[in-house]
């Protein structure tokens, strides 16, 4: 314990970046530009397919009043059928892979799925066991597949930014 307490008193205190590069303005504008022209919120519909739940952390960051997806236009919705992106995190385990093709199957067209995270990758360490089937392109078509582990809430912002701009092509 004490070389720990040590430790933390050597690291000091993380120093705290803004998101305040032109990108992310450049990005978090076209994300609000997009719902107001739509005239309505962009939906998620989010599936953890056997996470270790650092992805959900991310995903909780992205909402907190520093990201403010909600801000943007961007809501979490609880069923699949107002969805207009499903967005899925980790390894599809055996017990998940029917719920995740039941949830793509019941969003309306078109469908846009995001897999989040090295897991969903297929390349992250929790996907080769006797428990999973794998990646989620393994069990459903996905559009933008994000690398991380996990992946940072700018890098959430920026693939809905691109998915927003597939649902209007």
């Amino acid at each position: 314990m004490e070389k720990l307490i040590k430790r933390i008193f050597a690291t000091g205190l993380p120093e705290v970046r803004l998101p305040a590069t032109p990108a992310h303005r450049e990005e978090t504008d076209a994300i609000a530009a997009f719902c107001a022209q739509a005239g309505r919120a962009i939906a998620v519909r989010h599936v953890d397919a056997g996470s270790c739940n650092a992805c959900e952390l991310e995903i909780l960051a992205a909402n907190n009043i520093y990201y403010n997806l909600a801000r943007l236009g961007v809501h979490f919705v609880a069923s699949p059928r107002h969805a207009d992106i499903l967005l899925v995190t980790g390894p599809v385990s055996r017990h998940m892979a029917d719920p995740l093709r039941a949830a793509y199957a019941a969003m309306p067209a078109p469908k846009l799925v995001l897999a989040f995270g090295d897991c969903a990758a297929g390349c992250g360490v929790h996907t080769a066991n006797y428990a999973t089937i794998g990646r989620v392109t393994d069990v459903i078509p996905v559009d933008i597949t994000l690398p991380g582990c996990p992946p940072p809430p700018l890098v959430l912002i920026s693939a809905l930014h691109r998915l927003a701009s597939m649902k209007t092509a």
